[in-house]
């Protein structure tokens, strides 16, 4: 992996239904956000990048849900790493809001050193007390937002200076709605605290990018209801005039790429 020590590096360790998580590194701090894999599925997909768990400062959870939260508990209690969540996540992770989990509160800057500063921001997603993070490095920003059926002023303001964007792109909807799912499941995945189609993301999209914007990767694709070219496609299509840095597709199987701020073109990890 590349020395990071003068810059923030974005690494999908993989995403989707299965499990998410995120690295953020940036000199010598080292941050996860979400940790929806299995103690032995992370320690495997951090020795790709020659880091172990123990190397982690802190593991951010945006929201309770397993395929954000579930590794979490087992990390915290086999290495001892630091949790952090609003506090309606770690009450319904089940951890001990004094001695399992640090509590922050939405909109107030998370620290790291002087490398690195996070900043919850809250997004809209069912039966979750649901948050975005804005991560800061030496004047720049990267935006990791998923698990969110709309969007408001707030959080277009808080994107659009980002260089670099982590945006789910859940659902093609034709394939959601011509697709096997269940009518009542179908509703909530497109409703105002669901998922993000493409479009949807797309939309997002075109009201936070412009020429400071040096890389997307659309992440938390649907295996059943979606496909990475028809993602990348949806959204290049609504703007392509207006970015001209790179798009990645983040897949359940990671990590395959890192993004540097200030930095177009991912690096692959090999």
């Amino acid at each position: 992996m590349r020395d990071a020590r003068m810059t923030l590096s974005i690494t999908h360790l993989g995403s989707g239904s299965s499990g998410n998580a995120t690295l953020l590194v940036a000199g010598e701090s080292k941050v996860l956000i979400d940790c929806g894999f299995s103690g032995r599925q992370l320690e495997k997909r951090l020795n790709m990048l020659e880091m172990t768990p123990d190397d982690l400062d802190s593991i951010l959870i945006s929201h309770h849900h397993t395929d954000h939260a579930k590794g979490a508990p087992i990390i915290h209690k086999k290495w001892g790493t630091e949790i952090q969540a609003n506090f309606e996540t770690c009450a319904r992770m089940g951890l001990d809001p004094v001695n399992q989990c640090r509590i922050f509160e939405t909109l107030n800057r998370i620290e790291f050193g002087s490398d690195l500063s996070i900043l919850p921001i809250s997004v809209n997603h069912d039966g979750a007390d649901n948050v975005g993070f804005i991560a800061s490095h030496a004047g720049e920003r990267a935006a990791i937002v998923t698990d969110l059926g709309s969007w408001n002023d707030e959080l277009i303001r808080h994107m659009s200076e980002c260089v670099h964007i982590s945006i789910e792109a859940n659902y093609d909807s034709n394939k959601l709605w011509n697709g096997p799912y269940p009518e009542t499941l179908k509703q909530r995945i497109a409703g105002r605290g669901g998922h993000l189609s493409n479009k949807q993301t797309a939309e997002l999209l075109s009201n936070v990018v412009g020429k400071h914007t040096r890389s997307i990767v659309l992440s938390h694709l649907s295996e059943q209801n979606n496909a990475p070219h028809i993602a990348e496609s949806e959204v290049l299509m609504e703007i392509d005039d207006l970015f001209g840095g790179d798009i990645s597709i983040s897949k359940k199987e990671g990590p395959e790429f890192s993004h540097y701020l200030g930095q177009s073109e991912p690096e692959l990890i090999i």
